[in-house]
């Protein structure tokens, strides 16, 4: 975890004005700019109808219209991280939450904007991972709610809580004459001990840094969801990705390949064992789409998911068309929690292989 951060180390109290930060220093570790708000797990909200609960502790910051908190970082120069953290709304309006790292003391950077528009979560509260390439030793984490002049209430904005950081490691060639990288997904981002939510990993452009090694979520908003064999079902090994968004995210990887040459795709789809049911007269099964560039069609994998563990095989067999080949998985169906929370959840895919002859 970052220094404080989770937040609870509290803000010096003259530097404070109610909840409102007023010194740029008062919370520890961290610097303040603009409407920021230390805030207590359960506190009632006047005015606002709502009780604010803060996933681990009891504190997190709330950062209003054009806010932002920041953290030095000393970090290894050429290195790549992955940063988690949770993040909750709290108002109707458009919250725009980005994320960027820059030389000590310079001015903030663009970043990247995070979707946080879409709830996954029962609870309000969502862990999301991002990543950084460090160019410098020494650099500053910056977290901003963006303002586009038409917030309705300058105070209101997302809740932060809960940062850690974590080094990534270029994911390499597995063996067997497998071509994709991090088939298995066992390299990726922080996941908090003991959380029963993952952690999404959002959609980015192509050539952003991943916080999946290997992999880029596409999608216009939608995430898809890193999870641990310590509180799901995995497939194998103790990391895969379960597949939220339906048909709106997609994970993609583009290797090399020789034109002409046979190639077979296969993975594991199954259920992370979170009840996510879909077996039953009323409900869809799980359908899992693979498709590759040169193929013919699409292969897809029907999975009847009691949401208590357990996964299936599926193949695509094609043809290399050329000397980059990009292989895609999906899911074609959406899928709530059987109890009754609505909470988005969906298949889980494993142990990605891609061999051609």
């Amino acid at each position: 975890p970052l220094l404080n951060g989770n937040f609870e180390y509290p803000p010096n109290r003259s530097q404070m004005n109610g909840t409102r930060v007023t010194g740029a220093h008062a919370i520890p570790y961290w610097k303040a700019t603009g409407p920021v708000e230390y805030v207590e797990s359960g506190t009632d909200r006047p005015g606002e109808g709502m009780v604010l609960v803060v996933p681990e502790g009891a504190h997190a910051v709330r950062l209003g219209s054009g806010a932002s908190v920041r953290q030095q970082l000393s970090v290894t120069r050429g290195a790549r991280y992955s940063v988690t953290f949770s993040a909750a709304r709290t108002c109707g309006q458009s919250e725009r939450l980005r994320l960027s790292v820059v030389p000590v003391d310079a001015a903030d950077a663009p970043g990247r904007e995070l979707p946080i528009q879409t709830v996954y979560s029962a609870s309000g509260w969502d862990s999301y991972a991002w990543a950084f390439h460090a160019e410098q030793g020494v650099v500053t984490l910056v977290v901003h709610h963006g303002d586009d002049g038409g917030a309705e209430d300058p105070a209101c904005g997302p809740l932060v809580d809960a940062f850690a950081i974590k080094t990534l490691h270029p994911a390499a060639q597995a063996a067997g004459g497998n071509l994709l990288r991090n088939g298995g997904f066992e390299e990726g981002p922080y996941v908090v001990p003991g959380s029963t939510c993952g952690v999404l990993v959002p959609p980015m452009d192509e050539g952003a840094l991943s916080p999946l090694p290997g992999w880029v979520v596409m999608s216009y908003s939608k995430a898809a969801k890193y999870v641990d064999a310590a509180r799901h079902a995995v497939p194998g090994g103790s990391r895969a990705v379960e597949l939220v968004a339906g048909v709106e995210a997609a994970l993609v990887q583009e290797v090399d390949t020789v034109p002409g040459s046979a190639c077979r795709m296969e993975f594991s789809v199954g259920d992370a064992g979170d009840g996510c049911v879909a077996c039953g007269p009323e409900l869809q099964p799980m359908r899992v789409v693979a498709a590759a560039t040169g193929a013919q069609g699409a292969a897809t994998v029907e999975y009847h998911s009691r949401g208590t563990g357990g996964h299936a095989r599926g193949a695509l067999a094609f043809t290399a068309e050329g000397s980059r080949t990009r292989v895609v998985l999906y899911s074609s169906s959406y899928h709530t929690m059987s109890d009754g929370s609505g909470s988005l959840c969906g298949p889980v895919v494993d142990d990605v292989s891609l061999v051609c002859a």
